[in-house]
């Protein structure tokens, strides 16, 4: 594939009300929820590119800001940051707001990468264009070396099963 897309052409936002349901007893949303709906959206940048199926691989950093409560609005803005030969990388910010304030916080960033399950595909580069797309993409290849790395060194390699 010779094309290429803009990061906004992959961006998806998605917002959600947080309900008693979705919390854990500290009162905060639960993490595994969150990463739930947060692959979710993802997968959905992931797709904007993709000639062909993708699984999510791995979620390769995830940084929990601030807590998320009930009442509050989590919005989930993904992108593409990254493209390789068969897999990709996207950007995740979640961004809360005090439905009762009107306050608006940062709760979380994340990487998710994701793979071609076509092993001939290909995939298209994509290009940044705003100052925040430029900063997160040119991180792309460092981040992918430093997993590659982890990888290769897993530390329960040896276990047995």
């Amino acid at each position: 594939m010779s094309q290429s897309f803009t990061c906004h052409d992959t961006r998806i936002t998605s917002s959600y009300r947080l309900l008693a349901s979705d919390l854990n007893e500290h009162n905060t949303v639960y993490g595994g929820h969150l990463l739930s709906i947060l692959d979710g959206v993802a997968s959905l940048s992931a797709s904007r590119i993709a000639p062909s199926q993708m699984v999510t691989a791995a979620v390769d950093h995830y940084d929990f800001i601030h807590p998320f409560t009930l009442n509050d609005m989590l919005t989930i803005t993904t992108y593409v940051s990254g493209v390789g030969t068969r897999s990709l990388e996207v950007f995740a910010k979640l961004t809360g707001e005090r439905l009762d304030t009107h306050k608006h916080f940062l709760g979380g960033t994340a990487f998710l990468t994701f793979v071609l399950l076509d092993q001939a595909a290909t995939l298209p580069a994509v290009v940044p264009q705003t100052t925040e797309e430029r900063a997160i993409c040119a991180g792309y290849f460092d981040r992918k070396q430093k997993q590659q790395a982890y990888r290769e060194n897993l530390p329960w390699s040896t276990l047995e099963i």
